[in-house]
């Protein structure tokens, strides 16, 4: 068997070691290179057997990511490591967004370190449908889709909208399921995190956290592009509003 390719969450952790040594890499021996070599194995992502392979995200493949992140980024002097496309992918991320990602590796390592991570099951469309999940990794994404099809936390948001006498409709497109369904719609609504886990970290979900929304623009706003799979419903709106201006312009 071979060793799988390294995953999104994967990389996030290991860009953010890199970065926090200065973009340089790091070498087997040193005990940070072991302690993420340790939590990498115990993320929830791959099956027993691969886990149980003694070079499955050992010290000695860990450093050698390090040295891909190293050498990859421009303006590195010397010669590039061969590495694969999510490895320069994720080199870009860091180096355009540095405090966001950073953030990321810190919600993951929060959320393993406290185990709900591991309690919570694989999620529908926590991997898109080319097969990858985006920068954030796809925890986060997980952890985010397992909240958000929360019943409960669903029915208290409906509660908290209509205490306030506003329409159940959603914020984005303005979609009133009860106005087009009758009764069949009536109570109806998706909800979805205003602030990624990445950002907010992965601290207990408020209501407040949560947007209404219908079930398209639902998976528009998790739907991965250019490395990113969460927009909040304003910025979603946003792309609307721009994309209808150019056909009537």
């Amino acid at each position: 068997m071979r060793t799988p390719a390294w995953t999104e969450d994967e990389l996030v952790l290991a860009g953010a070691l890199v970065v926090k040594n200065g973009w340089r890499e790091l070498r087997t021996s040193d005990p940070r290179v072991q302690e993420l070599s340790d939590l990498l194995r115990s993320l929830p992502i791959h099956d027993a057997d691969v886990l149980a392979m003694p070079s499955f995200r050992s010290p000695d493949s860990v450093s050698r990511k390090t040295t891909d992140f190293m050498t990859n980024r421009k303006p590195y002097p010397g010669k590039a490591t061969k590495c694969g496309k999510p490895t320069l992918v994720m080199i870009d991320a860091f180096t355009d967004r540095e405090a966001e990602m950073l953030q990321a590796a810190k919600a993951i390592e929060e959320g393993i370190g406290s185990g709900e991570l591991h309690l919570i099951p694989p999620q529908l469309d926590e991997v898109d449908e080319t097969g990858a999940s985006a920068l954030e990794g796809r925890l986060l994404t997980r952890w985010a889709l397992f909240h958000e099809r929360s019943p409960k936390l669903r029915d208290q948001k409906i509660a908290q909208v209509r205490r306030g006498g506003g329409p159940l409709r959603c914020e984005v497109c303005g979609f009133d399921f009860a106005r087009t369904y009758g009764d069949l719609g009536e109570g109806y609504i998706e909800v979805h995190h205003v602030t990624p886990l990445h950002v907010s970290g992965t601290r207990e979900t408020r209501l407040d956290d949560l947007a209404c929304v219908c079930a398209n623009c639902h998976r528009m706003c998790h739907k991965s592009d250019l490395g990113e799979s969460w927009r909040t419903p304003m910025a979603l709106r946003q792309r609307m509003d721009e994309l209808g201006s150019k056909a009537n312009g």
